[in-house]
């Protein structure tokens, strides 16, 4: 090879992309300028403009114009040999990193409360782990919305209208509310009977749950001496109601889930809230963070009518 040869290979390399290998290969596989143009997406004369480009680039034919179509010169089956290898060699990449691409794995702090826990989640979470076997989850249960901002939870699944603006997510349902006794009971014999003007006792909600809209309802219904019992979990006025203590309100989705309690009148509009799964607008697109939070949005969304009472 002679010096100027030698000079002119790296202004040669740098003059080609891959882009540049592709169209001859392209064309080497079409034998015709149309058909490569078509199968690189390319118009004709843009095709035949570029090989010509490439080869001045190279100083040397790289196919030979024949009545049949393109036929590789001595040159071109070469730099052909090369581009082939080149494609190989980018496809069995590109299939590792796709193969190496992190999966959902590690640790999710999950937010809710004690009712949405027991009685709608778990046999959800439990499918989840069952297909994504490698993300942990740390259950945080209570009626205090925890900090996402401070990462004292990834997600948070919520009863609430009026979410935090920090926060992300959606709406899955609107929880319905009903007033719930056992099927033994006497109430629950009694028909369209007013449970206010009766004087039956009353399974109330303690001050971790003042702000419910429930709680304020039977505040503002039922007399003092007629609450039997106050509870500061939902799960424990489900528990309450379930011993026979009293009557009371639930979530329909706890209430409906429990045979032993039956409803006693129809949801009641103004206690409903809805149902929200949120996350920090930062652990979206996290792996573990966002599998969970599409899998329980779809499971959820299945679950609408059961958590609307209807």
């Amino acid at each position: 090879m002679t010096q100027d040869a030698k000079r002119t290979l790296p202004t040669i390399a740098r003059s080609l992309a891959w882009d540049d290998f592709r169209l001859i290969n392209a064309i080497a596989e079409a034998r015709t300028l149309p058909a490569a143009a078509a199968r690189l997406g390319l118009d004709h004369s843009t095709v035949f403009r570029r090989l010509r480009q490439i080869e001045a680039a190279l100083g040397t034919a790289v196919f030979e114009r024949h009545r049949s179509g393109y036929a590789l010169t001595a040159a071109g089956v070469e730099i052909a040999a090369l581009a082939s290898r080149v494609d190989e060699d980018i496809t069995a990449v590109l299939r590792r990193i796709a193969g190496q691409s992190p999966s959902p794995a590690g640790e999710v702090r999950i937010a809710t409360s004690d009712a949405l826990l027991f009685d709608l989640l778990l046999p959800l979470l439990a499918e989840f782990r069952r297909a994504c076997p490698e993300v942990r989850l740390d259950l945080v249960t209570g009626n205090t919305a925890l900090n996402l901002s401070r990462r004292d939870a990834d997600v948070a699944i919520r009863a609430t209208s009026s979410p935090p603006e920090t926060l992300v997510g959606r709406n899955v349902a609107r929880i319905a509310w009903a007033a719930y006794a056992t099927a033994a009971s006497p109430e629950s014999a009694g028909g369209n009977t007013d449970l206010f003007a009766i004087n039956t006792p009353w399974v109330g909600f303690g001050d971790a749950l003042a702000s419910l809209a429930a709680a304020s309802h039977v505040r503002g219904n039922v007399p003092e001496s007629r609450i039997a019992c106050r509870f500061d979990t939902v799960s424990g006025v489900v528990a309450g109601i379930e011993a026979g203590i009293g009557v009371g309100f639930l979530p329909c989705f706890a209430g409906d889930r429990h045979p032993a309690l039956v409803r006693l009148g129809p949801p009641v509009a103004s206690l409903a809230t809805d149902l929200w799964l949120l996350t920090h607008a930062d652990l979206r697109h996290v792996p573990r963070v966002r599998v969970l939070m599409e899998f329980l949005g779809e499971r959820m969304a299945a679950l609408r009518s059961f958590v609307e009472g209807l």
